[in-house]
């Protein structure tokens, strides 16, 4: 068996606390475990580093002599460690404006726990960029297609709104139904938008469809009349544009929301992601949007 750093954090603990107990609840192993690894240590080294005799664990003459270096071994592994770990980083697909307060929340929650920055990369396809390796996991929206090895995480839901040009004459009215929504040419982006005509049973689809393939693209289609559009309720907050008006839309279903990953990717990072997302919802004081 050869020395591994186990075997050095386990005797600098108890070393410096004198107590195999306190040193266990520190290390977060139990006391069997730490017995049995500073047993090994002693074994490997053919010597004994801390006495066991008196109430309090004390350090040996040799464990003295041992101690100093060992210290300054760990710190030289930790400062290593340290900057390993400031270049890596999370990198988070997403392909418009994304939910709030819940991904600042989430950004935050997950490098403050982590101490690893997030990397905000939007991307037209979130999905494709999963598969390409280009993001490590991404916020996706609506009803994607995505197939196996890509996983996901289904976060929350977030209410539509419809948006029209304000020289539209739905701009008037200021409301809209879901079922209403068939009269109107509907803008509809393609490759990452929540609503298209699969958002509706076949029979009830909008007839008149005009394809976009970004989210710029479907804004600039919608401020010039060539239909209305209908997206999450975010982007009526964080969208201003001159040309556009949003219209309420009732008995509309929600937009999904979730986090997509591969199997193969930094799972550690990942799930340490998932989990700040989760507390982020649950400490939102509203629905995270987007």
């Amino acid at each position: 068996m050869e020395v591994e750093l186990r075997h050095l954090r386990a005797f600098t603990a108890v070393a410096r606390l004198h107590s195999f107990s306190r040193a266990a609840e520190e290390l977060s192993i139990t006391q069997p475990a730490l017995s049995r690894t500073i047993a090994q240590l002693e074994a490997v080294l053919n010597v004994r580093l801390l006495d066991r005799s008196s109430r309090q664990v004390e350090v040996t003459d040799a464990g003295g002599e041992f101690l100093p270096h060992v210290e300054r071994v760990l710190a030289t592994v930790d400062q290593a460690l340290a900057a390993a770990r400031r270049m890596v980083t999370l990198r988070l697909g997403f392909s418009w404006l994304l939910p709030d307060p819940w991904a600042q929340d989430a950004v935050d929650g997950f490098q403050a726990a982590t101490g690893t920055p997030v990397t905000l990369l939007r991307t037209d396809d979130p999905v494709q960029a999963l598969n390409r390796r280009t993001v490590d996991i991404a916020v996706i929206r609506g009803a994607l297609a995505v197939s196996p090895p890509v996983r996901t995480v289904h976060l929350c839901d977030e209410a539509r709104v419809a948006v029209c040009a304000r020289r539209c004459a739905l701009a008037e009215r200021g409301r809209l139904d879901w079922s209403e929504v068939r009269q109107w040419p509907l803008v509809v982006n393609t490759v990452s938008g929540t609503t298209g005509p699969w958002s509706w049973p076949e029979a009830q689809r909008p007839t008149r469809i005009i394809p976009t393939t970004n989210y710029d693209e479907w804004v600039e289609t919608i401020a010039a009349d060539r239909g209305i559009g209908i997206v999450p309720d975010v982007a009526r907050r964080r969208t201003p544009h001159p040309a556009l008006c949003f219209i309420d839309l009732t008995n509309a279903p929600p937009v999904p929301v979730g986090l997509a990953h591969l199997p193969d990717g930094p799972q550690k990072l990942i799930r340490r992601f998932v989990e700040a997302a989760v507390a982020a919802l649950g400490t939102a004081t509203a629905p995270a949007g987007g």
